[in-house]
């Protein structure tokens, strides 16, 4: 016999599925998993850039990203991609991380530590700002292989991050009743 699921239940009857929680970390994956697709396809982008290839074809790739990709379609540019995920991790600093905080004092380290990735993720974000600027005043061998490079540091090291926060912050953040703040 099937279990009636009460007011706020989700499927299967789970109690935490209407929680405000459950609704941030279906928000935060949802970010996640837009931040890794468009990752990879810079990632991919970028080596062919460091490659050669033609002018024609990394243009016809960019526009498709422009109108095939979430966040290219809200007219993220590479550079405006790197505003994007520097404004996430800050929204997640000042907002997400003081409320796990006081919520769950055990995930202090991991808190410290998603706060260590944040501010290396920035460093990384920022060679990438240089790299693309560079690369705009001129066209070479070098300005490539750095773009590529600094796609390629951001590209393992985020993905990491972005499994390894989801992974430890979801338990607690599950439980939420309310949001940050509130």
């Amino acid at each position: 016999m099937e279990r009636a699921r009460g007011a706020g239940s989700g499927p299967n009857g789970d109690p935490r599925a209407g929680k405000p929680g459950a609704h941030l970390m279906a928000e935060l994956e949802w970010v996640h998993n837009a931040i890794r697709h468009d990752l990879k396809v810079c990632e991919s982008l970028a080596e062919a850039v460091a490659s050669g290839a033609e002018t024609g074809f990394v243009e016809a790739r960019i526009e498709d990203l422009k109108n095939n990709s979430v966040l290219w379609r809200l007219r993220v540019s590479c550079l405006t991609y790197c505003r994007f995920v520097h404004l996430h991790h800050y929204n997640e600093d000042v907002n997400i991380f003081p409320a796990l905080r006081r919520s769950n004092p055990g995930l202090a380290p991991v808190v410290d530590r998603l706060e260590a990735d944040h501010r290396r993720v920035s460093e990384l974000l920022d060679k990438i700002e240089a790299a693309a600027r560079a690369l705009a005043l001129s066209d070479g061998t070098i300005e490539r292989t750095r773009l590529s490079d600094a796609l390629g540091d951001l590209g393992g090291y985020l993905l990491d991050h972005l499994a390894f926060e989801e992974r430890a912050i979801a338990p607690t953040v599950l439980e939420w009743e309310s949001w940050p703040g509130h």
